[in-house]
């Protein structure tokens, strides 16, 4: 018998357990579906981009054709893993604007106003580098800033500054709005995973198991009141039975899918699946948000892109280099900054994001060419996907419907933020730096021909939430307290309880969704 069973060993769970597990008292059992973090592409920065395309560490999920982008099927990588999502992530450490979380507030999400989530989001930092009233110096994740050098990313900043926007030295400080270099969750040479930052320090605690390979399939209910998981691994059924709590942190997809088969959910859908209901609560699987983004890319006039460090003769010892010595390029990851813009400077905030790389994507040729790249991305987007389960056998792989571009505000800011990026790298800064548009392309120019290429080729940057929304409405799935409302001890705490995507990337935000619900069930 244990006191708590965390679901999902990821960028929320692997907090959690370590966090409950702090008082010897409390018998913690966290549960993973992945293997151990052993692959030693995890923990190097330099192969972020060689684990999303393997089918390993990953659940590797596809949506259902999307009707809005040409019926493509999208690409949704997540991470199966000690660490999640975070063990195959860009690592890139942003937490969004502080408006975000006010918006929550608003909504009804008592408690999770931008003063009330700061001092987590300074718990859970330990930041090398900066040292003011926005950032923390004793937490378990480690944050540094991007330090590697060169002349395209300077000539990128010096673009958005002629071009009018502001530079900023801090995005997760008192100005969002900006061109400015990323924080990273890396130290020394090595990606900071929830894993390597709150699990291997205490992974011999007595209190805490840690199974992995262990794949849920429901969790077990007396009446309404959540008192175990069944889960199976190595092809034996295991029931686990905990006294005080339940916690499922198995992100934006496996949350939703979880409590769909344990009977939680549309209660139409689940009866004609055979699944017992436990609670209706039809927002389960709903309101799936993401950030999609479409690619601006030129040909370089100088080799000084990445490609030079993946030459034969170059990238053996790079790669050496940082796993001897934890330094060079091989030890980082080139995507030194962006910028965070508005379409529209009436806006309370900014609406666009770039993500800058001096390289191609791998979709126009990749490392055979030198060039530079960057996303836009829009930050908050209107439209709303879906996660469903479409049988009662938890092994199968649910319905994602993305439904990307539904809505026309979400085109006409992606197709504004790719006006903005022409602009841009159309600076005298990237005069002697600056070859052939390569994507849209330069006879793509029109907005009717620009609407027709975005939903040609946009695409997530993989970071879905909302589909066990936090409210207070017929849509919402937990509490503020991150109670899965009807039920009795079980929550929810991961990615999948925003009730609105936040402004950048998502990995810091769901760590420190992992400290505040922790202090929600101990305090």
């Amino acid at each position: 018998m244990y006191d708590f069973i965390i679901v999902g060993a990821g960028s929320a769970g692997a907090v959690i357990a370590n966090r409950l597990s702090e008082n010897p008292s409390n018998r913690v059992l966290l549960l993973e579906a992945g293997s151990k973090d052993l692959n030693p592409m995890i923990h190097l920065p330099i192969m972020c981009g060689a684990l999303f395309p393997l089918n390993i560490n990953n659940w590797y999920f596809h949506s259902e054709p999307d009707p809005n982008l040409e019926n493509r099927k999208i690409f949704i990588p997540r991470g199966k893993t000690l660490g999640g999502s975070s063990s195959i992530n860009g690592m890139v450490y942003i937490r969004g604007h502080k408006r975000d979380y006010d918006i929550w507030r608003q909504l009804g999400c008592t408690g999770w106003s931008y003063d009330d989530v700061l001092p987590y989001f300074k718990k859970l930092e330990n930041h090398i580098e900066r040292d003011d009233r926005f950032h923390g110096k004793s937490g378990p994740l480690k944050v540094t800033r991007s330090h590697t050098k060169n002349e395209l990313f300077d000539a990128f900043l010096k673009a958005g500054n002629s071009a009018g926007y502001p530079l900023t030295d801090d995005f997760n400080g008192s100005q969002q709005e900006g061109f400015g270099r990323y924080d990273f969750s890396i130290f020394n040479g090595r990606r900071q995973s929830t894993a390597v930052a709150y699990l291997n320090p205490i992974k011999k605690r007595n209190n805490l198991e840690i199974i992995t390979n262990a794949h849920v399939k429901r969790i077990v209910f007396k009446g309404n009141k959540a008192c175990g998981i069944e889960y199976e691994r190595v092809g034996e059924s295991i029931i686990a039975n905990a006294n005080r709590e339940i916690i499922i942190s198995a992100g934006a997809i496996n949350s939703p899918v979880i409590l769909q088969h344990s009977g939680i959910g549309d209660s139409s859908h689940l009866r004609n699946l055979g699944i017992d209901i436990i609670q209706n609560l039809p927002g389960v699987g709903q309101n799936l948000q993401d950030h999609v983004a479409v690619y601006v890319q030129h040909l370089c006039k100088k080799p000084i892109t990445i490609r030079s460090m993946f030459k034969p003769h170059v990238a053996p010892f790079a790669l050496l280099r940082a796993i001897l010595f934890k330094s060079g390029p091989a030890a980082a990851f080139p995507l030194e900054g962006g910028a965070f813009v508005k379409t529209n400077k009436d806006l309370e905030m900014p609406d666009i994001q770039f993500h800058f790389l001096p390289g191609l994507g791998p979709n126009m040729g990749g490392m055979s060419k030198h060039g530079f790249f960057s996303n836009i991305c829009c930050l908050r987007p209107d439209s709303r996907g879906s996660v469903k389960i479409s049988t009662s056998n938890a092994k199968v792989t649910p319905s994602i419907f993305t439904n990307f571009l539904s809505e026309e505000t979400d085109i006409n800011c992606i197709r504004s933020g790719v006006k903005i990026l022409r602009n841009i790298f159309s600076q005298p800064a990237f005069d002697d730096l600056r070859g052939e548009e390569q994507t849209p392309g330069p006879d793509i120019r029109s907005d009717d021909e620009l609407n027709k290429w975005i939903k040609e080729t946009a695409e997530t940057i993989y970071h879905p939430v909302g589909t066990c929304k936090m409210g207070l409405d017929d849509r919402s799935v937990v509490s503020p307290e991150l109670k899965v409302l009807g039920t009795e001890n079980l929550r929810v705490a991961d990615a999948s309880i925003m009730p609105t995507l936040v402004g950048g990337n998502t990995n810091a935000p769901s760590i420190m969704i992992g400290e505040k619900v922790s202090d929600l069930i101990l305090n």
